[in-house]
């Protein structure tokens, strides 16, 4: 059987931009663009003050001082807008872990930069809880998307470079089910667990399964 050939840092990027482009038309006028931004800030103020489960297509028109029909044609219906604002918040974290400063970007150890990726991932995500579990209500679905993807390959290079792991995807795999989003509400809001105490066992968890640098 031939070997799987393991995946390239070029193709993280190919992942990431096509999260990036995901439900917008390859060229779109300044004034649309512009419209849209609008849009998605208004969503996140929103958001912001009222909870993802709150948001509507009539309160971003409002809020946005346009008519309701414009709000569909951008983003379809209220699916459409929550998987842009979460595309929107996703393409910031992407940028600060394949491009920011170390050690979450590039230019720290892979130990390092596993740590800190679990710890950035963790408080991203827990700033945009509500956000996530809104756009992505479907758990098994959550593998399909594209940011679960990146973050997996991303994961995976780490683990690569740093050697020692027998399977790296499956241990990228495993890793990566400690930061899934359902998991972590459900320690924080049904559990009482604080952020800290995650972000504790995010680095021990690295500790025991990647070897100790030099």
């Amino acid at each position: 059987m031939a070997a799987v050939r393991p995946p390239r840092a070029p193709d993280v990027v190919r992942e990431r931009l096509s999260l990036a482009q995901a439900g917008q038309a390859p060229a779109q006028r300044a004034d649309a663009v512009r419209n849209r931004a609008r849009l998605l800030e208004a969503a996140e103020r929103l958001v912001a003050e009222h909870g993802a489960g709150a948001l509507t297509m009539d309160a971003v028109a409002t809020a946005a001082c346009v008519g309701k029909g414009t709000v569909f044609r951008r983003f379809g219906d209220r699916t459409g807008l929550l998987q842009a604002l979460l595309d929107r918040a996703e393409r910031q974290f992407q940028q600060a872990f394949m491009s920011g400063a170390p050690p979450l970007g590039p230019g720290a150890p892979p130990r390092r930069r596993l740590v800190a990726f679990g710890s950035a991932a963790l408080r991203h995500d827990t700033a945009h809880l509500e956000l996530y579990l809104a756009a992505q209500p479907d758990p098994a679905r959550r593998f399909l998307n594209p940011a679960y993807r990146v973050r997996l390959s991303h994961v995976t290079m780490l683990l690569r470079e740093a050697g020692g792991a027998p399977d790296p995807e499956l241990l990228g795999q495993t890793l990566m089910a400690n930061l899934d989003v359902a998991l972590v509400n459900h320690l924080l809001t049904q559990r009482g667990m604080a952020l800290e105490r995650l972000g504790r066992h995010w680095r021990d968890l690295v500790a025991r399964v990647v070897p100790s640098e030099p």
